[in-house]
């Protein structure tokens, strides 16, 4: 066979990768904003790629609109074979790759990371040992959507825009103290140094003069006393005989059953919901099921 005999070898006519995957992800979530997130890429840089495919190919693949895009015709004929074919990419590079073990991050706040979380972090290590869990303890709310965490431990009503919330536990605030105080009844707080929470959470938030007022009571000086801006800095002056605290009977309750604390009467003040929160690409993945279902079996 001549030079001139041999086959011309003709590259494949594709357009550029990052186009391709940007276009695949805006397509899965509908959404050029959760398709950055996924991608760590800003929105414009998403828009940028997807044009410069539509360009490429001589077709608009989306619908842009002022609440969002919507693919077309040939966005909706294009998507299914981009994201077999990514699906296919990663099972082969998974499976060529060294097995590594599942990491997943939980945020939760400082309070009910240390009374409910750490006590049973081992239990999770027995019943999902091919995880890692990373704890993020915060009272700062991360950004799901943008990947700071897989799933967070949220109070309030369970509503959360873009997000879905499974209940875990019902807070309920009440009178706490040491043993050691002594008290039987209402009126034996009278003169006695309250303890004061600067909350943080949502919803409404529980105090002192609120309490009193449920109780019937007159006579406490609700605005004085020590104020704290954590939960537990207050419930361990409580315990240490230093004052009376208003606080979550739910994440006292490892202080009560220890003895340190009780909850010597009513009545109490019905709070909002704990709720295991993530996002609705995450939540069916298998590490993200995993912390949900020992939230819900072994936290609370």
């Amino acid at each position: 066979m001549t030079q001139s005999d041999s086959p011309v070898l003709q590259p494949r006519r594709l357009p550029p990768l990052a186009a391709l995957r940007a276009f695949e992800s805006a397509a899965r979530h509908v959404s050029f904003r959760l398709a950055a997130a996924e991608l760590g890429v800003t929105p414009t840089a998403i828009s940028h790629q997807i044009r410069l495919l539509e360009q490429t190919l001589g077709l608009a693949l989306f619908i842009r609109r002022a609440r969002g895009v919507a693919l077309t015709d040939a966005g909706r004929r294009l998507f299914p074979t981009l994201r077999d074919g990514f699906d296919m990419f990663e099972r082969a590079i998974r499976e060529l790759s060294p097995r590594r073990r599942a990491a997943v991050t939980l945020s939760a706040t400082t309070l009910f990371t240390v009374r409910r979380i750490l006590p049973a972090i081992g239990r999770f290590r027995e019943r999902f040992p091919d995880y890692d869990l990373r704890l993020h303890a915060s009272d700062d709310p991360v950004d799901l959507v943008a990947g700071e965490a897989d799933v967070a431990v949220r109070y309030g009503s369970g509503r959360y825009r873009g997000l879905v919330a499974t209940p875990l536990l019902a807070e309920r605030f009440g009178v706490l103290c040491s043993p050691k105080a002594g008290i039987t009844r209402p009126e034996d707080l009278r003169g006695l140094t309250l303890l004061h929470i600067e909350w943080r959470r949502a919803g409404r938030a529980p105090d002192w003069r609120l309490w009193a007022r449920l109780a019937g009571i007159e006579g406490l000086s609700v605005d004085q006393g020590p104020r704290f801006t954590e939960d537990d800095h207050a419930l361990q002056a409580a315990a240490a005989g230093s004052g009376v605290a208003l606080s979550g009977l739910a994440l006292a309750r490892p202080a009560i059953d220890a003895g340190l604390l009780v909850h010597p009467f009513g009545p109490v003040i019905e709070g909002e919901f704990y709720h295991a929160v993530t996002t609705p690409e995450r939540r069916d993945d298998p590490s993200v099921r995993a912390v949900c279902d020992w939230l819900q079996e072994d936290v609370v």
